[in-house]
C-alpha cells in the first residue's frame, strides 16, 4: 500500500507469474483499493504476457470469473482493465469495439463504456437499489438466476458491432468461441451464445410489435421456449436499454416488457391455449362485469356484445370502462356529430391516455393523430377499434414534448384544443404548416458544447502551436 493504493512490492516477483496481471485487479476489488500509477504503469508494460498459453488457462480464467462474480459491482475493475488494455489482452475479441463510437442520436457511450454500464445495472439490481424502479427483474433476481452465464453474456452481447454483418448474429458467434474458453460448459455457453444473438428480441417485441395479438406473444414464447432463459432475457433486457443513456429508461418501457413477460410467462406455464382470443375475450368481459356492478344485466350485456374480439385482448379494463361510460354518454346525447373525449395521465406508462368516442366514419383516425400533434403531443401506442353498431372507439397515449405525461392543469385547455380541431374550426395542416419545427437529429442534442479541460497536456500548444 503506498498513499493507500495498491502497488507492486517486487516487480521482477510478480512477473515472474503472469497471472498477476489479473489478480491485482481481483485483490483491488476484494479490497476496495485503487491500484497505483506504478502498478498500472507495470502492467501495461506486460501486456504481451497475457498470450494464447494464458487465454487458456483454467485458473486465469476462474480469476476473470470471480472478478465478474464475486466482489460486488466489477465495473469498477473492468474500466481499469479496458482503460488499460487488460481485457482486450486477455479478451481479444472484445479490442474492436474498445472506444468505438456509435453514430446514432440516443446512445450515450462508446460500445465499450455502455457494455460496462450494462453490468453495473445488474449489480445495482441485485444490492436492492432498483426495487421500486424495476420491481419485476429484482424479483426474478431474487428468486435466482446464473448469474455465471448473465454476466459472461453482457460482456459479450454487443462484441460484434462495428462490421458489416448484425451485430447479434456475428455476436453470437463470437461468444460460442468465447465462452467455452472462459471456463463455461457446453449448456451455459449455449444459452450465452442464444442470449448473445436474441439479446434484442425481447425489446423489440415489446416496442415495435402489438404485444396483445396472441400470435405475438404466442411467437415470442416459441423462440424463448423456457421460463430461465425468458428471466434471463428479461434482466439482459432491462440492463441493456438502461446502459444506452441516462434518459432512455422509462415508465412506459418498463409496463410493454412486463406486460410481455406476464403473457409469456402464462404461456410457457399453461400451454399456448391459454393465449387464445376466446379465452382471453372471456376474461376482458368478465372483469368489465366486476368493475361495473351498477349496471344492470341487460346494460352489460349490450355492452360486451357490441364490441369484435380483438377489443377485449387489446386494452386494460380501465380503458373498458371509460369506453363504456364513454359510449352510454355518447348515446345520450343523441347528437350524430358529437364527439366523448377523456384524458388522464397514467403514471404508470409515463403518458397520458387519451380515449375518444364518437360515431364511426372515413378519416376518423387521420384528424385524431393531427388533432394530438397540433397540440404537441408526442403518441406513443394508439388503439382504434369499431363497435358493431357503427362507433369507434379510439385509444392513444400521449407524452409532452420531454417525454412525460400532461399535467392535468393542462388536460381542459388540451381537450378544448382537440375539440376544435376535430370540429374543423381549426384546419390541422396548416396550424402544422406555420410551425417552426425544429429538426429530429437537431432536437436530440440537449447538451451545450464546450471546450473541456485537459489536464495533463498544458504545454502541448508550446510545441504544437496550437491549443489542444
Amino acid at each position: 500500500m503506498i498513499h493507500n493504493r495498491l502497488d507492486v512490492a517486487d516487480p521482477d516477483a510478480f512477473l515472474t507469474d503472469k497471472l498477476n496481471l489479473l489478480r491485482i485487479f481481483e485483490e483491488a476489488l476484494r479490497t476496495g483499493m485503487l491500484i497505483h500509477p506504478d502498478a498500472m504503469r507495470l502492467v501495461t508494460a506486460n501486456l504481451h504476457l497475457i498470450d494464447d498459453s494464458m487465454r487458456a488457462d483454467k485458473e486465469a480464467c476462474r480469476i476473470f470469473l470471480d472478478l465478474l462474480l464475486k466482489h460486488g459491482n466489477p465495473e469498477r475493475a473492468l474500466r481499469r482493465m479496458n482503460e488499460l488494455g487488460v481485457l482486450s489482452a486477455f479478451i481479444p475479441e472484445f479490442e474492436p469495439i474498445v472506444a468505438m463510437m456509435q453514430f446514432n442520436m440516443y446512445h450515450s457511450y462508446t460500445v465499450d463504456e455502455h457494455t460496462i454500464q450494462v453490468i453495473s445495472n445488474l449489480t445495482a439490481i441485485e444490492k436492492g437499489e432498483l426495487e421500486e424502479e424495476l420491481p419485476l427483474s429484482s424479483e426474478v433476481i431474487r428468486k435466482g438466476i446464473n448469474r455465471k452465464v448473465l454476466l459472461v453474456a453482457m460482456l459479450l452481447h454487443d462484441i460484434g458491432k462495428g462490421r458489416e454483418q448484425d451485430h447479434s448474429i456475428l455476436g453470437a458467434q463470437i461468444a460460442r468461441k468465447v465462452a467455452p474458453r472462459l471456463g463455461l460448459n457446453k449448456a451455459d455457453s449455449e444459452t450465452v451464445e442464444w442470449l448473445v444473438r436474441n439479446h434484442l428480441l425481447m425489446s423489440d417485441m415489446a416496442q415495435k410489435r402489438d404485444i396483445a395479438d396472441p400470435r405475438t406473444v404466442r411467437g415470442f414464447a416459441k423462440a424463448v421456449q423456457s421460463v430461465k432463459r425468458l428471466d434471463l432475457l428479461l434482466v439482459l433486457t432491462v440492463c441493456d436499454i438502461r446502459g444506452v443513456g441516462p434518459d432512455t429508461w422509462n415508465n412506459w418501457k418498463a409496463a410493454l416488457l412486463r406486460a410481455l413477460y406476464n403473457q409469456t410467462r402464462v404461456a410457457l406455464d399453461n400451454g399456448m391455449e391459454a393465449l387464445n382470443r376466446e379465452h382471453r375475450g372471456a376474461a376482458g368481459k368478465k372483469a368489465l362485469r366486476a368493475a361495473l356492478p351498477e349496471w344492470s344485466k341487460a346494460e352489460l350485456k349490450r355492452e360486451t356484445g357490441r364490441h369484435y374480439d380483438p377489443y377485449w385482448q387489446g386494452l386494460h379494463v380501465t380503458a373498458h370502462v371509460d369506453f363504456a361510460e364513454m359510449l352510454r354518454e355518447l348515446e345520450a346525447l343523441n347528437d350524430p356529430g358529437e364527439v366523448v373525449i377523456r384524458l388522464h395521465p397514467d403514471d404508470d406508462r409515463d403518458a397520458t391516455r387519451a380515449c375518444f368516442v364518437m360515431a364511426d366514419h372515413p378519416g376518423i383516425f387521420a384528424r385524431l393523430s393531427g388533432a394530438l400533434a397540433l397540440v404537441g403531443a408526442n403518441v406513443v401506442d394508439a388503439r382504434s377499434f369499431t363497435t358493431k353498431d357503427g362507433y369507434v372507439t379510439d385509444a392513444f397515449w400521449i407524452q409532452d414534448a420531454e417525454g412525460h405525461p400532461f399535467e392535468a392543469s393542462r388536460l381542459p385547455r388540451l381537450t378544448q384544443m382537440i375539440l376544435k380541431t376535430l370540429k374543423g374550426e381549426v384546419i390541422t395542416g396548416e396550424a402544422l404548416e406555420s410551425r417552426d419545427k425544429i429538426k429530429k437529429r437537431e432536437k436530440a442534442f440537449k447538451v451545450p458544447t464546450h471546450f473541456p479541460l485537459i489536464r495533463g497536456l498544458g504545454d502541448l500548444h508550446h510545441h504544437r502551436g496550437r491549443h489542444p
